[in-house]
């Protein structure tokens, strides 16, 4: 624990040197032209900014919302130009996948299809993996995976034909094990590993893959506390009474509110998102991974290079910090003593957390 402050330094004072470099040697763009660009989920935060900036810039923007007369779906209809054309869709179902797919080649056949933005995506429980249903691991991964790659594949032949880009947004949660975040985090995994898939296979046909791994950032999602509320509640009245007395509601309620705390820490601009999708889709050479927001080089640094026991202390004091379930509390029947919270880094409570980014 006394190595983590000056290695951390070194790693902020690195991260920010090549942030520097990185944007002063920035490659020249492409012209937009009449380039048409397609993106899921722009109900609401960085769909909804990524598509009003690509609509000022020029492009031809196809967005996807889950519902026509959302709120999102009507500023999108009142702020940008013609040229943005709202299209509804549901990634659990084929149908809805089936429609865009006709309507996006009928609709690009003067222009091609440039990009493709895969940006909807689902978070529906924050618990352990043991508290969290196995329905919710199925939806995520329907909605950030299974959708996500039945469209990219039925784009495909028009991404190749334009020699084009595909852009996913990612999550650290799907390169880190983030407590409490098993469901979303292994739907992201996938995900990451099958743009990089892609991103060989499609190497020959001059298409180039992106994933943006964004740090926390305060979209409408991570804003609305009534939606994380009712989401606890639903997991609260769904769990089995065995798993309910063995960790008990002051647990969940625990991690609920340690999750809340570190989400007011989000950042509130979402340009570098913004930004980093953009560069994804013009530059002449893009990376293959953007990592937008404060802090997130010092996170994959922490992860990648030191010892499993402080980037676990890490993630457990930047993010949600377990307490001892019920079960496991001293007085309790039939059980053995906890050990020492100062000697085992995961009974520790430790600090209030903080989003790092």
């Amino acid at each position: 624990q006394r190595l983590l402050p000056p290695l951390a330094t070194l790693a902020v004072l690195a991260t920010a040197g090549w942030i520097a470099l990185s944007r002063l040697a920035r490659p020249q763009r492409l012209p937009v032209a009449t380039r048409a660009v397609l993106i899921t989920g722009c109900d609401s935060g960085f769909g909804k900014e990524t598509a009003k900036k690509l609509d000022s810039m020029g492009f031809t923007v196809l967005a996807t919302v889950m519902e026509l007369n959302s709120p999102g779906a009507i500023e999108l209809r009142t702020c940008c130009s013609p040229r943005l054309r709202l299209l509804q869709l549901d990634l659990t179902k084929s149908a809805d996948i089936s429609h865009v797919l006709e309507f996006t080649k009928a609709h690009t056949t003067s222009t091609g299809l440039w990009g493709l933005v895969n940006n909807a995506g689902l978070n529906e429980v924050v618990a352990d993996v043991e508290l969290s249903p196995v329905a919710t691991f199925r939806s995520c991964m329907e909605v950030n995976f299974f959708g996500a790659l039945e469209l990219t594949k039925g784009l495909l032949p028009l991404l190749r034909s334009s020699r084009g880009r595909i852009v996913t947004v990612g999550s650290p949660a799907g390169d880190m094990p983030y407590p409490c975040l098993g469901a979303y985090g292994t739907s992201k995994a996938a995900m990451a590993l099958l743009m990089d898939v892609f991103s060989c296979e499609l190497l020959p046909w001059g298409v180039k893959v992106s994933t943006i791994q964004p740090g926390c950032f305060r979209t409408e999602s991570v804003k609305d506390v009534g939606r994380w509320e009712r989401r606890k509640q639903l997991l609260l009245a769904s769990l089995p009474q065995e798993l309910l007395q063995a960790y008990g509601k002051d647990y969940i309620e625990h991690l609920n509110k340690q999750f809340l705390r570190s989400l007011h820490l989000a950042m509130p601009d979402l340009s570098p998102v913004v930004d980093d999708i953009i560069d994804a889709l013009l530059a002449a050479q893009p990376r293959r991974r953007y990592y937008p927001g404060q802090g997130v080089g010092l996170m994959y640094f922490i992860h990648y290079y030191l010892p499993e026991g402080l980037r676990r202390r890490f993630l457990q004091t930047f993010f949600i910090s377990h307490c001892l379930p019920q079960a496991l509390q001293p007085g309790q029947p039939g059980t053995t003593p906890p050990q020492d919270p100062a000697r085992d880094p995961n009974l520790s409570p430790g600090p209030s957390p903080a989003v790092a980014q």
